[in-house]
């Protein structure tokens, strides 16, 4: 399907929602990219690794970021340079890498300009934590996904175990390093996560991988008119 204007399609919410692989599979069903603002922040905490800049020196991490050599193929995998680091990112400490160095207002402020340029590239599906409050918020759909803590532990323990990346890691543990990076990410003083007041709340903790997105999809066919 073609679309002769450009639409954005804002998915918010916390970890272990579903918002990922929810949002890669309505921009497939809508023949929208995704961008996944979240794998930017991944990126930075990963380069910032490298590099030996800690996640806590904020100033260092925006000049990071400025220069920050990422971009999407049509794959959604995520590259840093010439480097497939799609993989990379993916691991429990880069998870907490991203929450952390996301809650530096250089860093936001940095990122900033570099999201909703992205995001101009045609119609999209972009997710993270403030798409629909900050980056986007004139996006036309909006969308705040959760999950009950426990439920979102589980998958995120599962899609760990499926990569091979949970050596080490119970469930008890993911639970716990969720719930912390859930209260950062809420209190932060800078783009806190909270759903958009016009965003569409969707408990996904009792609905299948395909009611979640049938009803995006529906949603969006609705409200959008495609």
């Amino acid at each position: 399907m073609s679309n002769s204007r450009l639409i954005v399609i804002a998915i918010d919410g916390p970890a272990g929602a579903g918002k990922s692989t929810v949002a890669k599979a309505l921009a497939k069903r809508l023949d929208f990219f995704l961008l996944d603002t979240g794998a930017i922040y991944r990126a930075l905490a990963l380069q910032a690794s490298r590099l030996g800049v800690a996640h806590s020196d904020g100033p260092a991490l925006g000049k990071l970021a400025d220069s920050l050599p990422i971009r999407f193929d049509a794959e959604s995998r995520v590259w840093i340079g010439s480097e497939d680091v799609s993989t990379a990112i993916r691991t429990p400490e880069m998870s907490q890498g991203a929450s952390t160095v996301s809650a530096h207002p250089e860093v936001r402020a940095a990122l900033l300009g570099l999201q909703r340029q992205l995001a101009t590239a045609g119609s999209c599906v972009v997710e993270g934590r403030d798409i629909g409050t900050v980056v986007l918020p004139d996006a036309p759909l909006k969308f705040f996904l959760t999950a009950r803590p426990e439920i979102r532990a589980q998958r995120r323990f599962d899609e760990l175990r499926a990569r091979g990346q949970a050596v080490g890691v119970d469930l008890a543990t993911t639970l716990k390093e969720m719930q912390e990076r859930d209260q950062r990410d809420e209190k932060r003083q800078v783009a806190p996560l909270k759903p958009a007041a016009d965003a569409r709340l969707l408990d996904t903790s009792d609905l299948s991988f395909d009611q979640v997105v049938s009803a995006m999809e529906q949603a969006a066919r609705s409200r959008l008119a495609l």
